[in-house]
């Protein structure tokens, strides 16, 4: 009698790690057409079939990955998301470090988000991918702010976190780079102040370490 080996053979295992690199790839080219399109387009005039086409796949291969459009977006977002921390990731304390990175994910992201903002009432996918991008966003402010909340009562540090976060939100990115039409240093100065203002009370060692130098 012939006995089966339970040595997994290596072909059989390279091709299978092939074939689920090329379905990851092709995922990711998928989600990379939704992304660029969420840039200049609103969701309802995008289709699936323009999306298929510009990531070299077809419309069924998009439907059996992502399940329909909306499913899409959820995956692009998730996407998204999870770049969004690996590149905002900066030293607990580092102030100064935080707001580089915000507005550097602004300039990259910005405007995309903000027309997913505004898309939200309209088309209920974009609300749950949104609040998840809000709790992100507190999430990082508490872990990149760590050492300055440190010592407070839950209202106290409660509050300085709602500081924070309006400190560092889209909207004032949107409010000075793109309705003032500021640089994105002028943007980045304005921010160092209001996160002074709000850390008003904290010993920074340099008095001048969290506030931006005169205007260019």
């Amino acid at each position: 009698m012939k006995v089966k080996s339970s040595v997994p053979q290596p072909k059989r295992a390279y091709r299978q790690g092939a074939r689920a690199m090329a379905a990851e790839q092709t995922a990711e080219r998928i989600m990379a057409a939704l992304e660029e399109r969420l840039r200049n387009d609103w969701y309802d005039q995008i289709t699936l079939e323009e999306l298929a086409e510009a990531a070299g796949v077809s419309v069924l291969t998009v439907l059996r990955r992502f399940g329909s459009k909306d499913g899409l977006l959820e995956a692009t977002w998730r996407r998204m998301g999870e770049n969004f921390m690996l590149r905002r990731a900066v030293a607990p304390g580092d102030a100064r470090g935080a707001v580089r990175a915000v507005v550097r994910e602004y300039e990259l992201y910005g405007d995309l988000v903000t027309r997913a903002l505004a898309q939200e009432h309209r088309f209920p996918v974009f609300k749950p991918a949104n609040d998840t991008g809000r709790r992100g966003h507190r999430d990082w402010i508490e872990g990149s702010f760590a050492p300055y909340l440190k010592g407070l009562s839950p209202a106290q540090r409660r509050h300085r976190i709602d500081g924070l976060v309006t400190a560092l939100d889209l909207y004032v990115w949107q409010l000075v780079r793109r309705d003032m039409g500021r640089s994105a240093a002028q943007v980045e100065k304005v921010m160092l102040d209001l996160v002074a203002g709000v850390l008003r009370d904290v010993s920074l060692g340099n008095s001048e370490g969290m506030r931006g130098d005169e205007d260019e």
